[in-house]
């Protein structure tokens, strides 16, 4: 599962390697009467992406033929740069990935959701270790563990709802285990990605908006050995939001 931009682009991580896209699929065993497949043409890795570290696991897939959008195939907005994700701020997740380590989904293998705050990256350096998290990437879930993305999930779209509007904030990358304390699952952060992606989709480009949490973030006093104290960050500038005119009257945004 990746976030669908209009209108022959995907977006998931490098990690996936796909042939054939299914959009509008609920099951994996069951019927699927509203399902479109697509061929991938070309992948697009991104050209900083390190399997090491995971940084800039991020990734476009140029499909076959363009998408008809309904009411089980919609696009989504993606989190433009100078967005604020704070931590706390509810996220969801979803994808056919193992609902536990080593726990396969169960049959008929319907798409499952899962909803997890963000954490915030100071927070998720000190968890998994002061520099791993870099701020192309982007944490959610609870620390006391529970739920979690899991093995199988990667690529998959991290979302947020500001107003009427679901904002993509992250892909699914990587973790340690499954929703184990302490160890929060990592996404890439799409709004580090606005100016790669508009370099790509060149014409019909996705639709960014803003994503701006409310109150303030609770990361900026989170302290751990090694870690560097908190900067500053200027306020989010404002820039004109771009209707979605490709999309169906019955899913118009402004992103």
């Amino acid at each position: 599962l990746a976030g669908q931009i209009p209108h022959q682009q995907r977006m998931g991580a490098d990690s996936c390697s796909l042939h054939t896209v299914f959009l509008g699929r609920q099951s994996q065993e069951g019927p699927n009467p509203n399902e479109v497949s697509r061929t991938v043409t070309q992948t697009i890795i991104h050209p900083n992406y390190n399997s090491a570290t995971s940084n800039n696991d991020i990734a476009l897939l140029r499909l076959s033929s363009p998408v008809t959008f309904s009411n089980f195939i919609l696009p989504v907005c993606l989190a433009a740069a100078d967005s604020a994700f704070f931590a706390g701020t509810d996220t969801w997740v979803t994808g056919w990935g193992n609902i536990g380590t080593a726990e396969p989904l169960p049959s008929p293998q319907n798409l499952m959701e899962v909803e997890v705050p963000v954490v915030g990256n100071r927070q998720c350096n000190c968890n998994y270790g002061v520099g791993r998290i870099t701020e192309n990437m982007i944490c959610a879930g609870l620390l006391n563990g529970g739920k979690d993305s899991c093995q199988g999930d990667s690529g998959g779209p991290m979302v947020s709802k500001q107003n009427n509007r679901w904002v993509q904030a992250g892909v699914v990358s990587f973790g340690i285990g499954c929703a184990l304390p302490n160890f929060p699952g990592v996404y890439a952060r799409v709004s580090q990605y606005q100016t790669w992606i508009n370099s790509i989709i060149t014409s019909n480009q996705p639709g960014f908006i803003i994503f701006r949490s409310t109150g303030t973030d609770s990361d900026q006093n989170v302290t751990c050995p090694g870690l560097p104290p908190p900067t500053t960050r200027p306020p989010p500038t404002t820039t004109p939001r771009r209707e979605c005119l490709l999309c169906p009257d019955f899913v118009k945004t402004d992103c």
